[in-house]
């Protein structure tokens, strides 16, 4: 079993902006929502008048839950990790990882978040994850 994401025809443009730092969502011609998880259809009003849209890469944090312990590759590896769901900025909700805080703690409903990438299996692939917004 890998959590290695399978990359096709519909998705490579998601995965090669992510390639290059970027996150894409699709937007929907006829009512104007965005949705992720990427879809050739509007799950809202099921048109298939959708385009591929360049997310400004931040977000709130919704809801997450700090896994202790996965015994499926890779995430065994990487436990303890903080499993999450996120607001994206331009509104729809986004299953991810978020990476680089200090301790579980720091975790708050609302937090600001911005997209990093981390580069996951054998052939590379730039996953999306988020992390703290730090303040200067």
């Amino acid at each position: 079993m890998t959590a290695t994401p399978e990359v096709d025809d519909f998705t490579r443009p998601f995965w090669d902006a992510a390639a290059e730092g970027g996150l894409l969502i699709r937007r929907c011609g006829a009512c104007g929502r965005a949705h992720h998880y990427p879809r050739e259809f509007c799950p809202r009003c099921w048109s298939e008048d959708v385009t591929w849209e360049r997310a400004s890469g931040r977000a709130t944090l919704y809801t997450w839950s700090v896994v202790h312990r996965n015994d499926l590759p890779p995430f065994g590896a990487r436990v303890p990790y903080a499993a999450a769901v996120v607001d994206l900025a331009e509104g729809p909700r986004m299953m991810t990882e978020i990476v680089e805080y200090a301790e579980e703690g720091e975790l708050r409903i609302g937090m600001e978040l911005e997209a990093t990438f981390r580069v996951e299996g054998d052939g590379g692939t730039a996953v999306p994850v988020f992390r703290p917004v730090r303040k200067p």
